[in-house]
């Protein structure tokens, strides 16, 4: 039997207990729960193991990619470029980007991005030889392509793409990269333990991937979006060192459950470190409600905030895989679950439960 190691303070003993069920029951194989209150951590509970041969614990440390959760970043990192005046909402990107105010897109902007309302959900299906990280090749098959509706007019997440849309335009019209803007500023601003290109000396704190199930990729709501590039389920090439030291901006952050869970439980605070990164007004554009409506990508009816969703219950991002963190709007905690074994969100929800969370994706009008 594997025991779930860490701490849970006083009142989470349920945590414990149901992260306990899941690595009996063989539905965990490795993951982080970490729950932040009142500005310390609550909770920090390891499970399992952070490698295929099972050699490695998982350890409060452990790094793992939690796919879309990587999108909170990108946002932030767009905004920033925002509060330095380089970039603007809803300003057409063409004006900074040329190349990509063609085929419809003349008028795409920012926020529409950010919003997952630009019209280019997926990468075109000429980009379909290319390499995963052939980044230059991807970012300019998105500037050359027609998007599949009027943006602005309907709602899918941005799966693969967002990264690439974000960092096109940082390049051109901030004159920086999405690495840069993140290493440089987002990641010391916020004291994040999270990393888009691991760096050697922290490479063997990161987690291998696993399907539960070899057919997952196949059966996912969200697959017909996911298949251009080819590449981006296949564990044997997300567990390489070539793809954990890239940028993918869309969902190849690698980061820990303390990490992400700390973040959340500072996102909405008037004297935290986002806020303080951000200003007051962008802070605000942050955090509300920008558009609510049945989001193709997700199949369901969902609100997002420039790069969150929300409800009248919490402020939340997920990965596909299972991964996934929030800020409890009745309950004030920041909490993570993190997992390398990919799989559906009912982990994390019973993670949720425990704690009085719903995290139930819920369209807020």
């Amino acid at each position: 039997m594997v025991k779930v190691e860490g701490f849970a303070a006083d009142g989470y003993d349920r945590v414990r207990q149901v992260l306990q069920d899941l690595v009996d029951d063989g539905r965990e194989t490795g993951a982080g729960v970490s729950v932040w209150k009142d500005g310390r951590e609550v909770v920090r509970l390891s499970a399992g193991w952070a490698d295929a041969g099972r050699t490695r614990p998982w350890r409060p440390d452990t790094l793992v990619q939690p796919y879309s959760l990587s999108k909170a970043f990108v946002t932030i990192a767009a905004l920033v470029a925002v509060r330095d005046g380089a970039l603007a909402l809803d300003e057409p990107m063409a004006a900074y980007w040329p190349e990509y105010g063609a085929h419809g897109k003349e008028r795409t902007t920012l926020r529409q991005v950010l919003t997952h309302r630009a019209g280019q959900p997926r990468f075109p299906a000429d980009a379909a030889g290319l390499d995963l990280l052939d980044d230059a090749a991807l970012r300019a098959s998105l500037a050359s392509a027609a998007p599949e509706y009027v943006p602005g007019t309907s709602l899918g997440e941005h799966a693969l793409t967002y990264g690439h849309l974000v960092d096109g335009v940082l390049r051109a019209g901030a004159a920086t990269t999405l690495r840069e803007v993140f290493d440089e500023v987002v990641r010391p601003a916020l004291a994040l333990d999270a990393w888009f290109g691991v760096p050697d000396d922290a490479l063997e704190r990161v987690a291998d991937l696993e399907y539960a199930d070899p057919e997952w990729p196949r059966r996912l709501h969200a697959a017909p979006w996911l298949r251009i590039p080819a590449g981006a389920l296949d564990t044997r090439r997300a567990n390489s060192t070539a793809w954990r030291q890239s940028v993918f901006g869309a969902v190849n952050l690698h980061t820990s459950a303390t990490a992400m869970a700390a973040f959340f439980s500072r996102l909405t605070d008037e004297e935290g470190p986002v806020r303080a990164l951000l200003g007051a007004s962008l802070h605000d554009e942050l955090l509300a409600s920008q558009v609510t409506g049945f989001d193709e990508v997700f199949g369901t009816r969902i609100t997002w905030t420039l790069g969150f969703v929300r409800d009248r219950g919490k402020i939340a991002k997920g990965g596909i895989g299972g991964s996934a963190a929030w800020w409890s709007l009745r309950h004030r905690h920041g909490c993570a679950y993190l997992t390398r074994r990919l799989d559906d969100h009912s982990r994390a929800a019973e993670i949720a439960a425990a704690l009085g969370d719903d995290l139930t994706v819920v369209g807020e009008d």
